[in-house]
């Protein structure tokens, strides 16, 4: 059986992505290992087995692929939520800039948060 071990998000500075997915999104630190100048750090929820790897996005590759993500309005990624109302208060409540507010969408409510670090991630709770 194959299934996601690991996924990257491209970030403008890993220690600063680092506190933020830990800190205020409350990930777990998996990994963080010292590559002589260079930081390999991963994240994931409590209980969850995927990894998120918070990659340096200063390659020429990357820098355009969040730009156009961005200029777009589009989430690099998508975490889901039970309570996606009591995260937005509480995640408001923390200084966390949304760029949309929780709104419904067919199945699901979703809002849309600015990592501090390039990206825009989108929160989903389904409904019903």
């Amino acid at each position: 059986m194959i299934r996601i071990a690991m996924t990257s998000v491209y970030v403008d500075d890993e220690e600063k992505a680092h506190a933020f997915y830990r800190d205020v999104l409350g990930f777990e630190t998996r990994t963080d290992l010292d590559l002589g100048g260079a930081r390999f750090i991963t994240v994931a929820a409590p209980g969850q087995d995927v990894e998120l790897l918070l990659e340096p996005g200063d390659s020429p590759v990357a820098e355009q692929y969040r730009k156009g993500l961005r200029e777009a309005g589009l989430p690099c990624i998508v975490l889901g939520v039970d309570d996606l109302r009591a995260e937005y208060e509480r995640l408001s409540g923390l200084g966390v800039t949304f760029t949309e507010p929780p709104t419904e969408q067919g199945p699901l409510l979703t809002a849309v948060l600015d990592d501090t670090v390039g990206n825009l991630i989108q929160l989903a709770q389904p409904l019903g």
